[in-house]
């Protein structure tokens, strides 16, 4: 029997799981997550009013389901939880998909201002994450600042202009949809340091700004010709042309009046966050030029634009766990085709699948053949493995050291207690948004 530990229930977790239930008949696979809740940012990342990517979840459970897979949440690893030293002790082989757990930051005065915050902080509020903190992201905020065009400052527009109606259908926890319901921001500026034909965003994503009822989105057809490619974007990949296309219908369109506005901004680098009082109070953008490399170049103008909410969307960041290699300039650990490597040589039964890998790119399908590559370099490595007993069961010994995991009992019971929350509140499934509540249903399961 071959005992594998995944770090991590997201969806590169469950697909390296997969993977080796599939692949080898002998393997016994152990799923652990420092949350009590599985799928990770398909859980916690996926906006919630996209239900088609959140039924992905139906998939993962049919992994975690598997009668060879067992999940433990609630074990994190690393300081404060078992030392990956430990793991490796228990297990065979030790696989970590453990994602790219922080943002990325922009590196300018004014950044930490109240009411500056990264998308990451924003998102985890509005998803229920057990770890995020309401700090009141849409207090006194009639114009928010979005900068990042790629998917998730897609999201992030989309959430703070829809109405609660639209919302109440969804699990987004109470107090974020009844803060959002209160909310009084009338004009999102998503802003972006290159043009429209390098945007990050998705041709789906960004037609649902313009369906979004009572608002309007606003593009200066003049902003969009500073890229070279507007005019002609035929040579562009499809994806890219079919952004500048729906960009330009939107710029070259009739204006009509909203409530509310989306304004897409393009050439434009944040340089400093403007306080008004201890608060911030407008984006000071300096205008950017192609550089004819794929790049830009500062011009040396400079804008303003008043906001009193701003949200940096500029890209995720894995961070070190201890007692792995980390490489800092790429945010993820060294490997060779998933195998870790310590000072260049392959560290025998380490390995990493996922973001921490790769680093923070592509989509959620991308990581089922990162996990299968990772898989197979375990498989290949079985023979030379140091083999633990095969009738010694980790968990034993983790509970005898005071760990006590929420297994899938525990889950489906979180499960049942966000069903009948949200039918006391007259809604569908509501996720409960904190430690307490989900440990507290979790524990439900054994009574």
């Amino acid at each position: 029997m071959l005992r594998v530990a995944v770090v991590g229930s997201g969806p590169s977790g469950c697909y390296t799981a997969q993977s080796l239930v599939q692949l080898s008949p002998g393997v016994h696979v152990d799923v652990l997550d420092r949350l009590p809740c599985p799928y990770g940012l398909v859980r916690y990342g996926v906006a919630p009013d996209h239900e088609k990517i959140k039924s992905l979840q139906s998939t993962l459970r049919t992994v975690l389901e598997h009668e060879r897979v067992r999940f433990l949440g609630g074990v994190p690893v690393g300081p404060g939880g078992v030392p990956t030293a430990r793991l490796r002790e228990l297990y065979d082989a030790v696989v970590y998909c453990v994602g790219a757990a922080t943002d990325r930051r922009l590196g300018i005065p004014g950044e930490d201002l109240p009411g500056s915050w990264s998308a990451t902080e924003f998102v985890s509020w509005y998803s229920a994450h057990p770890d995020a903190a309401d700090d009141g992201f849409l207090s006194g905020a009639r114009s928010a600042v979005v900068v990042g065009v790629g998917n998730v400052a897609v999201d992030v527009t989309r959430m703070l202009v829809r109405g609660a109606a639209e919302l109440r259908g969804t699990d987004m926890p109470q107090a974020a949809l009844d803060a959002l319901a209160a909310g009084r921001v009338t004009d999102v500026h998503m802003v972006g340091r290159r043009g429209p034909s390098q945007a990050r965003f998705t041709t789906k994503e960004l037609r649902e700004l313009g369906s979004l009822p009572d608002t309007a989105v606003v593009v200066d057809p003049a902003e969009l010709a500073l890229d070279p490619a507007y005019r002609d974007p035929s040579g562009l990949p499809a994806p890219q042309r079919r952004n500048v296309e729906v960009l330009r219908g939107w710029a070259e369109g009739p204006r009509r009046e909203a409530a509310r506005r989306i304004r897409l901004r393009f050439f434009l680098r944040p340089v400093e966050l403007l306080a008004d009082g201890a608060h911030v109070g407008a984006v000071r953008f300096e205008r950017t030029a192609p550089d004819g490399h794929g790049g830009v170049t500062g011009t040396g103008r400079h804008e303003e634009i008043g906001a009193e909410l701003v949200l940096r969307s500029v890209g995720y960041r894995g961070v070190p766990l201890e007692g792995l290699p980390f490489d800092d300039v790429t945010g993820t650990v060294p490997h060779r085709a998933g195998r870790v490597l310590r000072d260049g040589a392959v560290a025998p039964g380490e390995y990493v699948a996922g973001w921490i890998k790769r680093g923070p790119t592509g989509v959620i399908g991308t990581n089922r053949p990162c996990a299968k590559e990772t898989v197979t370099s375990l498989l290949a490595d079985v023979a030379a493995m140091e083999h633990r007993e095969a009738s010694a069961d980790p968990l034993d010994a983790l509970r005898a050291e005071g760990v006590e995991p929420v297994e899938w009992a525990g889950w489906r019971a979180i499960e049942r207690a966000e069903a009948e929350l949200g039918a006391s509140l007259g809604r569908s499934v509501v996720k409960l948004p904190d430690w307490v509540s989900l440990l507290a249903a979790a524990r439900t399961a054994d009574g």
